[in-house]
């Protein structure tokens, strides 16, 4: 039988490795098949701790609860969670004016002033002094400034995009008991190895105490070891450090503090440091603080020292971990899907982690529905997913690409790095030519637009990628720009309508 073929319905999946990856991909798999007699086993051994790098979301966090049911109210107590509005990347540029920057989520509100900030993009590009900097523009990073809840009141009805922080601890927790609860089968029990059967396809795991736990289809949930995937099927590893430096991170929690209230707005802060940088998470019980950098530029030991003066000194343990930055050639092999840290690792600074685990799960269910239940579809699955892990991956390398600090040598070494995809180069090439940026990302990524042209603009457009300013735009006869101030008092009059937001 060809490999993951099961033509008479929906498969018996059996998920080895819990966390937030095995039991988002658990749920939503559950979702759609159980109800059609399909079966979800998570084998989860009680002794392996979790990574949990970055406990950030994007919106898609959001879209997966709306689908399964579950309110806010639900779950957000129980994982510590706290709202997130966005990014704010700060010292990743020394231009005047551009030291910090704001990247939101998008919201229906939008529409209005994103043209008008595009169109001032395009002037600064050509070396106008126009109001340019992305913070002028966009609700998500007033409502972040000013502390508010991203709930608007009733009469309001335009509801923005939003992301989430929370323990990823308690939210695999949650998600494990709420699923258990539908009717999934939880085995806590630690695999030894795979069987295979003889045409290569994985036949069961085989667990100790001499347990036998057989499936139609694998997902690979096991973190960093790939003991499915990788170890026993032989999938190759793509790496992509020639394209991102950081491969290790130092963690370490501190209390809220009322000397600092910025540590209390609903976004993520990530903040250079002299080799990566360190990212500032709000939790309802604590702030979640790591410094992601290269061990090619500093050692574990100088990274801990400079996170910790950062942090003004605090006590507690820190917890080192190390990053397999790249993906798997394929994330569907033979009867084997790979999801998590088992399918590919791209550093936290954009918080797309789930999103790739929710994305795979959901486009794997419909490619396998689709060719009736078996690998029909699984090449032009892989195509799809290895390209929207390489989209994210140009979009988190442009950071460093575009970085405008001349400090250090880690920064100086980015910032002259050639290894771009041809992708990344089309983009950078595009804004430098004062070339349409939308129309450059829908040809470069074949319309699926990973990031939408307004990411781009505020990335570009936040580090003050500009020209020097030739003259003002303001005073040329005739010229038309961003209308800054018609915009400000539709943001103004916008933010009236949501409530303030209360941190810890």
């Amino acid at each position: 039988m060809e490999a993951g073929a099961r033509s008479n319905g929906p498969p018996h999946v059996v998920v080895l490795g819990g966390g937030s990856a095995g039991w988002i991909t658990a749920c939503l798999l559950h979702q759609r098949w159980g109800p059609r007699g399909g079966r979800v086993t998570v084998v989860e051994s009680p002794a392996i701790g979790i990574i949990g790098v970055g406990e950030g979301s994007t919106p898609q966090l959001k879209a997966m609860f709306d689908q399964l049911g579950i309110d806010e109210a639900e779950w957000m107590p129980t994982c510590d969670a706290t709202y997130k509005l966005g990014i704010r990347f700060s010292g990743w540029s020394e231009r005047p004016g551009f030291e910090s920057y704001f990247h939101p989520f998008p919201s229906p509100v939008d529409l209005h002033p994103e043209p008008h900030f595009i169109r001032n993009c395009l002037l600064a590009r050509k070396g106008l002094d126009v109001p340019a900097h992305p913070d002028r523009w966009f609700l998500a990073t007033r409502l972040a400034e000013e502390g508010r809840a991203p709930h608007p009141a009733e009469n309001f009805p335009f509801e923005p995009s939003y992301g989430y922080h929370f323990d990823a601890h308690k939210l695999g927790g949650f998600l494990r008991d709420w699923v258990v609860r539908q009717g999934v089968d939880h085995r806590p029990i630690k695999v030894e190895r795979v069987e295979l059967d003889g045409e290569g396809d994985v036949a069961a795991l085989l667990c100790e105490g001499g347990d036998r736990i057989a499936g139609d289809l694998f997902v690979d949930c096991s973190g960093f070891r790939a003991l499915i995937a990788q170890q026993a099927l032989g999938v190759p590893f793509q790496s992509f450090a020639d394209n991102l430096f950081n491969d290790r991170a130092v963690v370490l929690p501190t209390a809220h503090s009322n000397e600092h209230e910025t540590e209390r707005l609903p976004q993520t802060d990530a903040v250079a440091m002299e080799a990566g940088w360190r990212w500032a998470i709000p939790l309802t019980t604590r702030i979640g603080n790591g410094y992601v950098y290269s061990s090619r530029y500093v050692s574990d030991e100088a990274a801990e020292e400079e996170l910790r003066a950062a942090l003004g000194q605090p006590e507690g343990e820190a917890r080192r971990l190390e990053m397999k930055v790249g993906r798997v050639v394929e994330t569907w092999h033979r009867n084997c899907l790979s999801a998590g840290l088992a399918q590919g690792f791209l550093e936290p600074l954009e918080a797309t982690a789930l999103h790739i685990v929710i994305a795979t799960a959901l486009e794997f269910a419909q490619a396998f529905e689709a060719g009736g239940f078996t690998p029909r579809h699984r090449e032009a699955f892989n195509k799809s997913i290895a390209a929207r892990y390489d989209g994210v991956r140009d979009y988190i390398v442009a950071h460093y690409r575009l970085n405008q600090r001349t400090d250090t040598q880690y920064w100086e070494d980015n910032a002259a790095n050639q290894n771009l995809s041809d992708e990344l180069k089309a983009m950078i090439t595009a804004w430098f030519r004062c070339a349409d940026i939308s129309a450059v990302n829908d040809e470069a990524y074949a319309g699926k637009r990973y990031y939408a042209s307004a990411s781009w603009h505020c990335l570009f457009a936040g580090y003050g990628v500009f020209p020097d300013a030739k003259d003002s735009g303001g005073k040329r006869p005739g010229l038309v720009t961003g209308d800054i101030e018609g915009m400000s008092k539709l943001l103004n009059a916008s933010l009236l309508n949501f409530p303030p937001y209360s941190i810890g």
